[in-house]
This record gives structure tokens, C-alpha cells and sequence, in this order.
């Protein structure tokens, strides 16, 4: 691993392993119901803060990915063989999150399946992604982008949560009390 690595545009780049995410999420969402999708994506009732702060994350995240796209892959290395394994673990979890997200009626909260070990799946497993193309880049750089971009996402999973909370109520507030936000913590 290395703060730094060259930039180059090639081939056998980091956006090889960043195509997994693209393909799952990108294939679902056109099979999905759109009712399904439009759930995943409503932001009603966000405020002024909790939006700015999403796209402050949502930018440092930009930046992540172009730096990973950007990187050549350490074909070759423990750090690509360990990166890799971790895309392959989050690509896993983001498509079980996803069905078990779409396999859940729209007038309950999604408690099933992943969701039984994590409130927020689809946005750990998709972090586990990036971080697993960060790690087969052998980039510190990306990894901090990376957390620096979760972090700032934080406060939209906190107004997510504020706006279940109104829609199911008692429901949802027992699965707060229930089930971790992100796995293991928190």
C-alpha cells in the first residue's frame, strides 16, 4: 500500500473491480418495480443540512472513484488478491440487500434477510465494494476519501432513519432498538 499511487488511464485499472457495483445496481434498478426504486431514492423530508452534508459526501465519494478509476490495479500483489475478495464479499451482500430490500412490502420497514444484522446494507455492502477496489489499488489516499465520504453520508442515514421512523412508528423504533446500524456497531 501506498499513499499515492501514479495515476494512469489503462486497462487493468481500479475500474475493473468498480464495475461489480455498477452492474448490480445498475441491472436491478431497470428490473426492479419502479415503485421499489423510488422508495430506495426518496429524500422527502430532508432538511437543508442533512442534504449538504450528503453531497459533501456524495463528492468525496466522486472524487474516491476517480481516483480509483484512475489507478492501475497491484495485479499480482496480496493487496489485489485481499482487494478483491473484499469486492466479491460486498458484491454478495449488495445484491441480497437489494432483493431483500425489493422482496419487502412498501408499507413495512425491511427487517428481513440482511437487513436483520444491519439497518443500512445497501450502503455498507457498497462501501465494502469501493473499500475492497481501494485495497487492490494499494491507495491510502482512496481509503481515506472513502471514509471521509461515509462519514458526511452518515447524517443522510440519520434523516433515512428520522423518516421511518415517522412512517412505521412503533415498528420501526423496535428495530432501532433491535438491530445495529452499521453491523456490528453503532
Amino acid at each position: 500500500m501506498e499513499w499515492m499511487p501514479a495515476l494512469r488511464i489503462g486497462w487493468l485499472n481500479g475500474w475493473l473491480p468498480l464495475t461489480a457495483l455498477v452492474l448490480i445496481e445498475g441491472i436491478l434498478f431497470l428490473v426492479f418495480p419502479k415503485k421499489v426504486v423510488r422508495r430506495l431514492f426518496d429524500r422527502s423530508g430532508w432538511n437543508q443540512k442533512r442534504v449538504v452534508f450528503t453531497v459533501l459526501g456524495k463528492l468525496l465519494a466522486l472524487l474516491c472513484l476517480v481516483m480509483i478509476i484512475a489507478t492501475p490495479l497491484k495485479i499480482g500483489s496480496a493487496v489485489f488478491v485481499i482487494g478483491m475478495t473484499v469486492v466479491g464479499l460486498g458484491s454478495i451482500g449488495l445484491a441480497k440487500a437489494l432483493f431483500d430490500f425489493k422482496n419487502t412490502p412498501l408499507d413495512r420497514p425491511v427487517t428481513r434477510g440482511i437487513y436483520r444484522i444491519s439497518r443500512h446494507p445497501q450502503i455498507v455492502m457498497a462501501s465494502t465494494v469501493i473499500l475492497g477496489a481501494g485495497i487492490a489499488i494499494g491507495s491510502w489516499l482512496a481509503l481515506l476519501l472513502l471514509a471521509g465520504a461515509r462519514v458526511l453520508s452518515h447524517f443522510g442515514i440519520l434523516a433515512e432513519e428520522e423518516i421511518c421512523l415517522e412512517q412505521y412508528g412503533a415498528a420501526y423504533q423496535a428495530y432501532i432498538e433491535r438491530v445495529p446500524r452499521y453491523f456490528l456497531f453503532f
